[in-house]
């Protein structure tokens, strides 16, 4: 079968340019058959010489035909230049297929390896019960068991599964297999149940991009369960999915109206999105549901201060306060009090923190800031000292320096006073 040679390499082999016609190709033919017929070959090149001179009769006949059907008997340079491009392009499609074909038959061959050992192995034991699920993979769904085999040796022995599923053929752990009788319906119950433990394993494993796979499975099943609801969204939440997170979180609170759960995850979910004011919404219902609960309100005034919103930030900050102080809320309502421009204020929240725990070294750097704004010169000295006793922090040395700088200012104007 004669080879089938693109137009540019058929120039090359003539060493011939365009435009030409059937008479150039004729006198490049004679030209290179002096060159190359096998007779003037030196000794052992013989077949070399023939091959080539094959080679160039085969594109000699090609430019010919091409020649007689072009218009005026000539192939012009620029349908060269074209059909080269082209031909160019279709050596890229066939390489970039051929590649695809070889990488295909790789990862095949990698599969096999990995899930289908027995492929080549007669079963040890037939199956009565031809179709079956493996627990441990239920999106699999139910594939065909070709046969039971066996590894090890004495205590160490298992027993093995062959089975074809959509995806391709895999060996798995016999004691993974629930058998499927087609003659009764699957329960909704026990479709839910299988897909969560499977779904638990996942993100126990830390895979949650699995674990929320096999959980749409559950909640396709189930779409009001709550359990499973909370699940999908932990596991969409931990893979990054923010987006299919909160659509998750939103059912979940519909489908349990009585707890807060749903609504405290929708706020942090709503956060890490930047949808601040949806946030403060889902904070909100939190507030209302448990109104003596100090995190909410806690997480409320943070999310206000974020809004800019500072008279509301004070008040939720404070109805925090009221039920159960800590330093993290009182540093948050120094700040709110900060921004709102109250410093007496902002003072009493600050050293309330450090009354609440004494070794805190971000309530004492608070402290220090804050009266930093006040005349109170030598306490801000003293509690810049105790600061850094606790911890170095760079910001407090400066701010320690510019309290011993102003210190004498301070005492000459109160001489003068």
């Amino acid at each position: 079968m004669p080879r089938v040679l693109d137009l540019e390499q058929s120039l090359l082999l003539l060493e011939l340019e365009a435009p030409f016609d059937q008479r150039k190709v004729q006198l490049a033919r004679r030209k290179m058959a002096k060159r190359w017929h096998p007779d003037i070959a030196p000794p052992g090149r013989q077949h070399e010489h023939q091959r080539h001179l094959q080679a160039i009769n085969e594109a000699a006949d090609q430019l010919e035909r091409l020649a007689e059907g072009s218009r005026g008997g000539t192939v012009s340079r620029s349908a060269v230049k074209v059909s080269a491009a082209a031909a160019r392009r279709a050596r890229e499609e066939e390489g970039r297929r051929a590649y695809e074909a070889e990488q295909r038959a790789r990862e095949y061959a990698a599969d096999s390896a990995k899930y289908d050992p027995f492929g080549s192995r007669v079963p040890d034991h037939s199956v009565v019960h031809r179709y079956a699920r493996c627990l441990a993979y239920p999106e699999w769904g139910v594939g065909t068991v070709s046969g039971i085999y066996f590894s090890g040796e004495g205590d160490d022995i298992q027993q093995w599964a062959r089975m074809s599923f959509h995806v391709g053929v895999r060996t798995v752990p016999a004691g993974s297999l629930q058998f499927v009788d087609f003659s009764k319906p699957d329960p909704g119950a026990d479709r839910v149940q299988r897909f969560m433990t499977a779904a638990q394993h996942a993100l126990a494993e830390g895979e949650p991009a699995l674990a929320a796979q096999r959980l749409i499975y559950a909640r396709d099943a189930d779409p009001t369960n709550a359990t499973v609801l909370r699940l999908l969204t932990v596991a969409f939440w931990q893979a990054g999915n923010l987006a299919a997170a909160g659509r998750s979180v939103r059912d979940w609170a519909r489908a349990e109206t009585d707890r807060p759960t749903a609504d405290r995850y929708a706020s942090r979910i709503y956060e890490d999105m930047g949808a601040t004011d949806l946030a403060v919404d889902a904070a909100i219902r939190v507030t209302e549901r448990v109104p003596k609960d100090a995190s909410a309100w806690a997480r409320l005034g943070r999310l206000r201060l974020r809004q800019m919103d500072r008279e509301a930030a004070i008040d939720a900050l404070e109805r925090a306060r009221g039920l159960e102080p800590t330093v993290e809320i009182m540093l948050d309502l120094a700040l709110a009090y900060h921004l709102a421009g109250d410093i007496g204020a902002e003072v009493s929240a600050a050293e309330a923190a450090t009354m609440i725990e004494r070794e805190s070294p971000a309530a004492w750097s608070a402290f220090a800031h804050a009266l930093a704004r006040t005349d109170r010169v030598q306490e801000c000295i003293n509690a810049c000292e105790h600061a850094l006793t606790l911890g170095d922090d760079q910001e407090v040395r400066d701010l320690l320096d510019r309290a011993r700088a102003a210190l004498p200012h301070a005492l000459t104007a109160s001489g003068a006073a």
